[in-house]
């Protein structure tokens, strides 16, 4: 993939980079008997709306938007390396019903995944199963329009599972582990908790939490006064 050289690196990268160098400066202090200048680190959480969205595979991108098509940057996202891109596609369900102008997010992946809302779903008359994202067998497929083609997917349109996301040391510090089920309070004018959400942790990962649409919606997320993660 095109490595976008004339673009900043995104702010959450730079934070990402900054906060292991400092987590191993106090870390290296403490095996050397040295009391730390200033307060311990800890996690600052980030709940974000995941709206609806494409994952696609090279052979996907060819498809829709032609030999040697690349994907381009629109926004970085806040997990490091990810973006929204420049591409978009039209959703099209089993009885024509469809939804335009979905965003592919970059980079290329290994398999070609839709994720939708459950009002998405209802939309396009697709019967999405809330899974993990990768975990696409046996779901329905739908039709993909591009620029230059369309290719019909046999499987991989789901609700997303919400999730978070942790780096090992944000895991540590709440005491949770990958695939453990916790639980997201969203406090505001329509406080909400949410059970059932997977902890993904990956040392790649800055720690996010990721709601759909509807979710968002439904705890009215730009308002919130706070938010917190429990086991």
């Amino acid at each position: 993939m095109d490595e976008s050289p004339n673009i900043p690196m995104p702010r959450e990268q730079l934070e990402r980079i900054v906060r292991q160098v400092v987590r191993q400066q106090f870390a290296d202090r403490l095996a050397a008997g040295v009391q730390p200048l200033a307060a311990a680190w800890t996690p600052n959480l980030v709940v974000n709306i995941s709206a609806r969205h494409l994952h696609a595979d090279r052979a996907t991108l060819e498809k829709l938007f032609g030999p040697g098509a690349e994907l381009t940057v629109y926004r970085w996202l806040y997990q490091p390396g990810e973006f929204a891109s420049e591409q978009r596609v039209t959703i099209v369900g089993p009885r024509g019903r469809a939804i335009e102008n979905v965003r592919i997010l970059g980079p290329a992946r290994n398999l070609t995944q839709v994720e939708v809302s459950l009002t998405d779903a209802v939309a396009l008359g697709i019967d999405a199963p809330v899974r993990l994202s990768g975990d696409i067998q046996g779901t329905p497929g739908c039709l993909l329009v591009g620029p230059k083609g369309s290719i019909e997917l046999k499987q991989g349109v789901i609700r997303a599972q919400r999730h978070v996301h942790l780096s090992p040391a944000d895991a540590k510090a709440y005491g949770f582990a990958d695939g453990q089920m916790v639980r997201l309070r969203v406090g505001g004018d329509c406080p909400t908790a949410f059970e059932g959400v997977r902890c993904r942790v990956d040392e790649r990962f800055l720690l996010e939490v990721h709601l759909d649409t509807d979710e968002g919606n439904a705890c009215n997320l730009v308002d919130a006064t706070g938010v917190e993660l429990t086991a």
